[in-house]
């Protein structure tokens, strides 16, 4: 990369401490012209505590930023959460701008206006094949029969004992159907 093109702002790819990307991408917006992606995600997992939402990053120990390299290297490596910047060997090679436009654009489709964190829902429908993955039915298939949303509950048809029972079983607890995703 020559002098000229160091001196252009880029989007780079900063490498984060262990699970403050949050914390890296907040300081690094502070910097001046800078601007920083850093998209979450948030989804409720459940737990021996019950459920609970989790909100992880995209790209774990990662976030983008575009700065300009000459200028605002030595800020970027200092700043509080970052590690460094990926290199290879001596380069530090930028991300295309038009590959990081796709994302941030599929990102606020996703979000609307927001701080950059999606909410994943689980997508279920009456049919759908499923896969029991906790409780004393783990392991069996069965047919979504019906869905109550409002309690997070959902009614499979499942074969045992010789016959198909509907079982009620928290949302949680299953295994969704592998559906392919025009978004991401």
């Amino acid at each position: 990369m020559t002098q000229e093109e160091k001196s252009i702002p880029r989007w780079f790819c900063v490498r984060t401490q262990t699970k403050r990307e949050h914390i890296a991408a907040k300081h690094l917006q502070e910097l001046e012209n800078i601007e920083v992606f850093c998209p979450r995600i948030k989804y409720k997992k459940a737990t021996r505590r019950g459920k609970i939402w989790w909100l992880e990053p995209l790209f774990p120990g990662y976030v983008l930023a575009k700065f300009d390299l000459m200028e605002m290297e030595r800020a970027v490596m200092f700043s509080q959460g970052v590690r460094g910047l990926v290199r290879f060997g001596s380069e530090i090679p930028d991300v295309p701008e038009d590959f990081v436009k796709s994302l941030i654009d599929q990102v606020q489709s996703q979000i609307g206006d927001g701080d950059d964190i999606i909410t994943l829902t689980p997508k279920l429908d009456v049919g759908d094949e499923i896969e029991v993955a906790t409780g004393p039915f783990q392991g069996m298939k069965g047919t979504v029969h019906s869905i109550a949303s409002a309690t997070e509950r959902v009614k499979v048809l499942l074969e045992f004992l010789g016959s198909v029972q509907p079982v009620s079983l928290d949302l949680f607890s299953i295994l969704l159907p592998s559906k392919p995703s025009p978004d991401f």
